[in-house]
């Protein structure tokens, strides 16, 4: 069994054994202006945005593994049907009538490369982001296609993209890439690894959750997807096991938390099983529903001594400026991002 130092969250050759992923971290920001500059440069798209917005298409299909987020953003705001597809291929209805969306920021994924010949085979009006050389431009050639070439590799940087030529066709709502940049910037200052415990809210979360069994809560939908994001993020750097979810499936993991005993070790829990913890994603979302299940997840953590710890959106430091869906979306993902990386920093093999 392994336990976590929470000295090492400070200590410099701890740090610097991660350094290549905090840096990777840090340059979330960069990697969005950089993403969006290229499209803006490129000219992809402009010159058709004007002529596409005059027809509506029937629907909006975004197809691959990364529609998700795209519905999440745009489903409540598009005017016309919108379909995630993240399966492989297209929905069978699928036709001329209809554009199809495609984020593949590598550009080298079967299915999504796949989707896009599918849909240019059957007519449809075609936006793909992804490098333009790559196995998915390879098969995007096309009449109706329109390519947003990519730089990075960021899902995130490269949706910013796809939603900003989106609302230039009338599919959705504004984007503000620099506002989604300054709230990535805002984060990578707060949770720096040269901050130390005392002020990096994800330091903080670190040592709060690093002898628990995460359960990772968002209330709204893009605040649910952005808690399945740093679920992943936290198994992929520590290999623990970490649980996203609604309430309704979180709840009775936290009604059957056994008793705190105050004289057990944590290290050896009963089965190696670690207490869990919740984590809270606030968003700010102020729907009722969401308001209903935050209070019920605290009351049955209160009452059954489970500790709570919560990321909040709104942005670090003393001002609270009001921010889009999809920068408190950003904000949530890498702070819960550096969160995975202490927790890995911390850990000692036993």
């Amino acid at each position: 069994m392994g336990w976590f130092d929470e000295s090492r969250l400070d200590d410099e050759r701890a740090l610097a054994a991660r350094d290549h992923l905090l840096r990777h971290l840090a340059e979330s920001g960069a990697r969005v202006r950089r993403e969006v500059t290229a499209a803006r440069e490129s000219g992809a798209g402009a010159a058709r945005a004007g002529d596409a917005g005059e027809v509506r298409p029937r629907a909006v299909v975004a197809a691959g593994p990364d529609s998700r987020l795209l519905r999440a953003v745009l489903e409540p705001w598009c005017p016309v049907p919108f379909v995630a597809w993240p399966g492989p291929g297209l929905p069978g209805w699928t036709g001329g009538l209809d554009l199809v969306v495609v984020l593949a920021p590598e550009g080298s994924d079967p299915g999504s490369a796949s989707a896009v010949a599918e849909a240019v085979r059957r007519g449809c009006s075609v936006v793909v982001a992804c490098p333009p050389a790559s196995l998915v431009a390879e098969h995007a050639a096309g009449r109706w296609s329109t390519l947003l070439p990519t730089v990075t590799g960021d899902q995130l940087a490269v949706a910013v993209v796809v939603l900003e030529h989106l609302a230039a066709l009338g599919l959705g709502p504004g984007t503000d890439a620099e506002e989604v940049a300054a709230a990535l910037d805002d984060v990578a200052v707060a949770c720096s690894p040269y901050r130390d415990l005392a002020v990096n809210p994800a330091k903080e979360l670190a040592i709060g959750l690093a002898d628990t069994t995460p359960l990772v809560w968002g209330g709204s939908t893009l605040s649910a997807r952005a808690a399945r994001r740093v679920a992943e993020a936290v198994r992929v750097a520590t290999g623990r096991t970490v649980l996203p979810g609604d309430a309704d499936h979180l709840l009775p993991v936290v009604e059957a938390a056994r008793p705190r005993d105050v004289f057990a070790d944590p290290v050896d829990a009963p089965g190696g099983a670690a207490r869990p913890a919740l984590l809270l994603l606030d968003d700010g979302a102020d729907d009722p529903v969401v308001r209903e299940d935050r209070g019920r997840l605290r009351a049955a953590a209160a009452a059954h001594d489970v500790r709570v710890e919560e990321v909040d959106a709104s942005g670090p430091g003393d001002g609270r400026v009001a921010r889009s869906e999809l920068a408190r979306y950003a904000s949530l993902v890498l702070t819960g991002s550096y969160l995975a990386q202490y927790l890995a920093v911390g850990s000692v093999d036993g």
